[in-house]
């Protein structure tokens, strides 16, 4: 059996007796002497390649990929009867980094101190004595109402530091119920639990059903203390319905690790938007513990066991 591993990080897995890894060029088709491969790991691969990949590789019996979404390897084209396996859980601890990362940055007025900085303004409003809960402003997680809105691994990751800060913590999913020792309500009763919300955190896929999922009727039912982070996917945000409320003052801020179009266009209004912080994908990018999941699905696919991370198709 041979694996194609890609080139766009160090990878290692101990493998099966009789299992030949090889690494590929992830931004170039697989050349003809590999198509034999029945296994392909991906991490960074074009869409012109994984389709290619899709289409020349006919002994093809797995697809695991180092991301936490399977949305680019089902738009492929991969044949049904190959198995899909996502990166799930191998971005939990770096994705919820970056996400306090941007939630302490907008409460602790980030943006306002690098303006000032820039203006060389050591701006007294924003340093020294302060009250805890200013009127009409939310400055610290202690007491804050923060919404985890897809609550997986990633959000149920997080949830913990954010409880561990002073938060009180709540996940938004498909149904309602306990997820990790927390209340977690139903999208469906979403819209009601807005007014109340100081952080709305998203964590969503890119579906057809989370399109533009925030959009301006729910930014409306914000309060205008509110902040939005979102390390998800780009597309869950109506982006223009965002702009306006930031520029109208209808929230507080932003932070958005993740953009409808990527990168996004240095003509967008959102990098000038007022108190919006954008950083460029960058929560993930570093998957902890992809040898592992590799050498465990590649044993589980010898020896004809379930696989770890097994996508629906």
């Amino acid at each position: 059996m041979k694996i194609l591993l890609p080139d766009t990080m160090p990878l290692a897995p101990a493998l099966p007796d009789g299992v030949t890894p090889v690494t590929y060029d992830v931004t170039s088709p697989v050349p003809p002497e590999h198509r034999d491969a029945e296994v392909l790991v991906m991490w960074g691969n074009s869409a012109d390649a994984l389709a290619d990949a899709a289409r020349t590789l006919p002994d093809l019996r797995l697809v695991q990929s180092l991301a936490a979404g399977p949305d680019q390897i089902l738009a492929a084209g991969f044949a049904p009867e190959v198995a899909v396996s996502s990166g799930a859980g191998l971005h939990d601890r770096t994705v919820t980094e970056h996400a306090l990362l941007l939630t302490l940055a907008l409460l602790r007025r980030m943006p306002q101190m690098l303006r000032s900085q820039a203006a060389h303004v050591w701006d007294r409003e924003l340093g020294g004595l302060q009250p805890l809960r200013p009127e009409g402003a939310v400055t610290s997680l202690i007491g804050a109402e923060v919404l985890v809105w897809g609550f997986g691994n990633i959000g149920q990751n997080l949830a913990p530091l954010l409880t561990g800060l002073g938060a009180n913590v709540r996940g938004v999913a498909r149904s309602a119920g306990r997820r990790s020792g927390y209340d977690v309500i139903a999208e469906s009763d979403l819209d009601a639990e807005l007014s109340g919300t100081d952080v709305l955190i998203m964590i969503l896929p890119a579906t057809p059903a989370t399109a533009k999922a925030l959009g301006a009727d729910r930014l409306a039912l914000l309060p205008e203390h509110a902040y939005v982070v979102n390390v998800g996917r780009g597309a869950t945000v109506d982006e223009d319905a965002l702009l306006g409320a930031l520029t109208s003052g209808a929230i507080a801020g932003a932070a958005l690790d993740v953009t409808a179009v990527e990168p996004l266009p240095a003509e967008s209004p959102l990098w000038d938007a007022p108190d919006i912080i954008i950083s460029p994908h960058g929560a993930g990018g570093r998957p902890v513990g992809a040898d592992e999941l590799i050498a465990a699905n590649v044993a589980a696919l010898v020896e004809g066991r379930e696989l770890r991370n097994l996508v629906e198709r």
